[in-house]
């Protein structure tokens, strides 16, 4: 009978088609809605939309349809860090929800603008926390045993910088009284807690019936951090229902007469974005680096899983597999970027994979049922450590393909700067740091770490276009200069004669001293360009283009004309128009680019830089697609103004 068998094979297509792009988001078609029901709109994030309304021919013709202002902006006077807007809304049931950098949660009518509820957690907004006043959005989850008429049938979630998980019902904004104490969950009850120290910056993860949430941790501050655990807790009830500790700090035998030592060393904690796979109840969890990032002398070893993406089975928080990026960071070399879960062709079959990538600028393809690589990963060896206690790993996993999408060397001939003042100031102080490419150690005369503590890839993370068989990823180009410091000369006022980060590493032997190379005019000492976009095709993992992205004109003050190309923090979407989406740097545009070829198609300028993930949905009211960015700056990028505006564009 054929015609059944058509009729097979046009089913079997829709259901790969809804595993790609998200069912909610298809389904939602037939009432004229598109959502983007999770911040990477699939539960896998690939950031795409199958909408096309706005395309390559058209976009040039966006226009502002609503700005909506939080209040919620802080620049660092009154006790308070400064403030980023750096969330990414979802779209669910015709409400837009998303959080402010202070944890406030609001929801918008999607076409108007129009504030429909707020909720305000009440943080101290006056904690030391690391990362400055910054979240990066909500979760959600529909209770099927609930009607439509009962209270938190649908549920919106946040994790606060002050630990806590919240749980409102998404119609009214009340915290729902059944999840954890009247609506929120203490988050606090890890051992090392410190308040500030120990924050929520990503939204959590839902899976079936749990919400899953990890941590952000501030860096060098000591040895023994705050472990880094990721934690599942009962969607409903607020109940935990699993632990899992990256590095679980357990005694471990020192060799000399069975003598045994309990680990000095936290963190590893899983602060970026998580990605879930339902059909194999998996959660795919990026990890950063143990503490202190920079010493590792009092934790041996791998550290696995430190600086690794991990698949956990959701049901019960145990490994299915683990593939680590970085052995024995030394570097702050966080896997920062999500993880991104799709199909690619590789040797004629489908293969479902796991793209991930890290600071260092490596892309790694890994089967998502085992973690091993599809494309080759090589153990290569890299230099070891000059400093006294230290035991660097003889060799890192470098990927066969795609190349590394940010440079890796620099040499004293490679600087750049406006003035020849400032490029004789860049080769000098080149010259006078340990440099032999990357992966090499921090030391006690200083070391140049290619890239920088900000990558290459961040948090920014990356949008595949399926059509196309294309990744598109946004890097930066700054090195940073490295130095441990003796403890008994950490603390010398005589010492601290140049501008930086000087953090303790309280518990090891050595203090730190870091700061982005960036010559007298304040630009980086590197050559231009400092931000890229690179369009990588995934089935050979070759490059197919790589343009400038954004502009440095003018930061630190008026420039002489500077090369294209700016350091950018803030991701890329994919849209069935041809185009990508990306804000994220210096210059305050939110920017258009042609999927197959890297033209710049259109950009808008937006009260603020917009470092967020932008989203884009389509409402069947008006028949229209909007597209929506978060514009506030950057809490620690200090030459950039403020902004709490929520931004959309339509066309007309």
């Amino acid at each position: 009978m054929p015609s059944v068998r058509f009729a097979t094979s046009i089913f079997s297509v829709l259901i790969l088609f809804c595993l790609a792009l998200a069912c909610a988001a298809v389904f939602s078609q037939t009432s004229g809605n598109t959502e983007w029901p999770n911040y990477g709109n699939d539960p896998g994030g690939m950031r795409y939309s199958p909408l096309s309304d706005i395309n390559r021919e058209n976009v040039s013709k966006l226009r502002v349809a609503w700005i909506f202002h939080t209040g919620d902006v802080s620049d660092g006077a009154h006790d308070r860090k400064r403030s980023g807007f750096e969330s990414t809304p979802i779209l669910v049931d015709g409400t837009l929800y998303f959080t402010t950098p202070f944890n406030r949660i609001i929801a918008l009518d999607p076409a108007t603008g129009k504030q429909r509820w707020a909720y305000d957690p009440n943080i101290d907004l006056t904690l030391d926390y690391g990362d400055g006043l910054v979240n990066r959005g909500v979760a959600t989850w529909l209770d099927s045993t609930r009607s439509s008429s009962q209270p938190c049938r649908r549920r919106i979630y946040e994790a606060t910088l002050d630990a806590r998980l919240i749980s409102l019902d998404a119609t009214t904004g009340k915290p729902c009284s059944d999840f954890g104490n009247y609506g929120q969950v203490n988050l606090r009850n890890v051992p090392g807690y410190r308040a500030g120290w120990y924050h929520m910056t990503s939204p959590p993860a839902v899976i079936d019936d749990l919400v899953v949430v990890g941590s952000a941790i501030d860096d060098n501050q000591r040895a023994a951090m705050p472990a880094g655990v990721v934690r599942a807790f009962d969607a409903r009830s607020g109940a935990l229902r699993w632990t899992w500790d990256p590095i679980p700090n357990t005694a471990a035998t020192t060799g000399k007469d069975d003598e045994t030592t309990e680990r000095h060393t936290g963190a590893a904690n899983a602060w970026s974005i998580m990605s879930v796979d339902p059909q194999r109840d998996l959660i795919f969890v990026p990890t950063g680096s143990a503490s202190p990032d920079y010493y590792g002398g009092l934790r041996p070893g791998d550290n696995k899983w430190a600086n690794s993406v991990v698949a956990l089975h959701a049901r019960t928080g145990e490994i299915a597999w683990g593939f680590q990026l970085v052995h024995h960071d030394l570097w702050d070399y966080d896997t920062a970027s999500p993880p991104l879960l799709t199909t690619l062709r590789h040797n004629g079959e489908e293969v479902s994979v796991v793209i991930q990538g890290n600071k260092t600028g490596f892309l790694y393809v890994l089967n998502r049922d085992t973690g091993k690589p599809v494309l080759p990963v090589e153990e290569r060896p890299v230099p070891h450590s000059d400093v006294p206690g230290e035991l660097a790993s003889p060799t890192q996993p470098f990927p066969v393909a795609p190349p590394a999408l940010a440079p890796q060397t620099v040499s004293a001939d490679d600087v750049w700067g406006p003035t020849p003042q400032d490029r004789e100031t860049c080769r000098n102080w080149i010259r006078g740091l340990r440099n032999e490419r990357i992966f090499t150690p921090p030391s006690l005369q200083g070391s140049l770490a290619v890239p920088g503590n900000i990558g290459g890839m961040t948090w920014s993370g990356y949008a595949f276009d399926p059509q196309h068989n294309l990744l598109v990823v946004n890097t930066n180009n700054l090195v940073a200069k490295v130095k441990l410091i003796p403890r008994a000369d950490f603390w010398r006022d005589e010492l601290r004669i140049e501008d930086g980060e000087y953090s303790p590493q309280t518990g090891t032997p050595y203090g730190l001293f870091r700061r982005f190379l960036q010559s007298p005019s304040d630009l980086p000492c590197t050559s231009p360009p400092w931000g890229l976009l690179t369009a990588v095709e995934m089935t050979e993992g070759k490059i197919r283009w790589q343009v400038p992205l954004g502009s440095m004109q003018d930061f630190g003050g008026k420039q002489p004309p500077v090369p294209p190309g700016s350091i950018n923090l803030g991701g890329p979407i994919a849209t069935a128009g041809g185009l990508i989406f990306i804000a994220g740097t210096f210059d305050p545009f939110i920017r258009a680019f042609d999927i197959e070829t890297g033209q710049e198609l259109w950009k808008a300028q937006l009260p603020a830089s917009g470092h967020a993930t932008p989203m884009t949905y389509r409402l069947g009211a008006n028949g229209k697609q909007y597209l929506v960015i978060a514009a506030g700056g950057h809490p620690k990028i200090t030459e950039e103004s403020l902004s709490d505006a929520l931004v959309a564009f339509t066309l007309p």
